[in-house]
C-alpha cells in the first residue's frame, strides 16, 4: 500500500467523524474573514502581489457570472400564439432575442478589427534570457553578477546617452546597434531601406521592448515619409509599423515586412 493511503482506508472502513461536514462548513465561512485580516496587515511588495492575485480572482469570478448571464439571455424566447397566424411548421418555432443579435455584431466587429492587424509571423520561437543576456562579472574580485551584456541586435535613439559604467546594468554594444531596416511593401513587392523610429513590441518580453532589442517577430516603427504614402484625408504618412522576419544577429541586417 502506498504511503499516505492509510487515511483513505480508515475513512472507507469507519467513515468521517460526526461533526466533519459542519467543521468544513464553518471553516469555509471563516475563510473570507481570514483573508480580509491578512490583506489589512500586509504591507509593501507583498500587499501588491496579494492585491494582484485578488484582482485576478475577481476578474475570473465576473467572467463566470457574465457567461452564466449570457447563457440565460441566449435562450430563445417563444413567441405568443396569435389568432390567424401562419402555421408553425412554415416558420421558425422560436425567435432569437435582440441581445443575441447584438452580441453577434460585436463579435463580428472584433474579428474585423483583429484581421486588420494580422502580422506575417503570428507565432515565433521563444528565446531564453540566457540567449539574449550574457552575465558580466564585475567588482574587485569579479564576484558580482549584476550586469548583463545584450547579445542581440538593438535600437537606440539619436539622443541616447549611456549611464555611468557603475550604474549601467544592461550594456548594449555599439556593434549591434542598428538604425536602418530593409522593409518590403507586401502590395508593391518592393524593398526599401528605411530609418527605424523605435521598437513598438517585442513578443518575447516587455523588458526587451523597453531595451530596444530586435529579434524575429518584433514590431518596429519605420519612417515611410520617403515612400509618399498618404491617408484618405490627404495627409502624408510619416511612420508605419513593420514586423521583423529574420534573425538580425545572424544576417547582419534587419529584414521586415510592412504592416499595411
Amino acid at each position: 500500500m502506498p504511503q499516505g493511503d492509510y487515511i483513505k482506508e480508515h475513512i472507507k472502513e469507519h467513515g468521517h467523524r460526526l461533526d466533519y461536514f459542519e467543521r468544513i462548513r464553518k471553516k469555509e465561512a471563516r475563510e473570507p474573514h481570514k483573508k480580509s485580516q491578512i490583506v489589512k496587515r500586509t504591507r509593501g511588495i507583498k500587499a501588491k502581489l496579494l492585491n494582484k492575485q485578488n484582482f485576478v480572482e475577481k476578474v475570473q469570478q465576473r467572467k463566470k457570472v457574465a457567461a452564466l448571464c449570457q447563457k440565460k439571455i441566449d435562450k430563445k424566447t417563444e413567441q405568443p400564439l396569435v389568432h390567424g397566424s401562419v402555421p408553425p411548421y412554415l416558420l421558425d418555432r422560436q425567435a432569437a432575442s435582440s441581445a443575441k443579435v447584438l452580441s453577434n455584431t460585436i463579435k463580428e466587429k472584433r474579428k474585423e478589427k483583429a484581421g486588420k492587424w494580422e502580422v506575417p509571423l503570428p507565432k515565433v520561437r521563444p528565446v531564453a534570457d540566457d540567449e539574449i543576456f550574457r552575465v558580466i562579472y564585475t567588482g574587485k574580485r569579479k564576484k558580482k553578477q549584476w550586469k548583463r551584456m545584450v547579445t542581440k541586435v538593438t535600437f537606440v535613439g539619436d539622443g541616447f546617452t549611456r549611464k555611468p559604467p557603475k550604474y549601467e546594468r544592461f550594456i548594449r554594444p555599439m556593434g549591434l546597434r542598428f538604425k536602418k531596416a530593409h522593409v518590403t511593401h507586401p502590395e508593391l513587392k518592393t524593398t526599401f531601406c528605411l530609418d527605424i523610429i523605435g521598437v513598438k513590441k517585442n513578443p518575447q518580453s516587455s523588458l526587451y521592448s523597453s531595451l530596444g532589442v530586435i529579434t524575429k517577430g518584433t514590431i518596429i516603427e519605420v519612417n515611410v515619409s520617403d515612400l509618399g504614402l498618404v491617408t484618405n484625408t490627404g495627409k502624408v504618412v510619416w511612420g508605419k509599423y513593420a514586423q521583423v522576419t529574420n534573425n538580425p544577429e545572424n544576417d547582419g541586417c534587419i529584414n521586415a515586412v510592412l504592416l499595411v
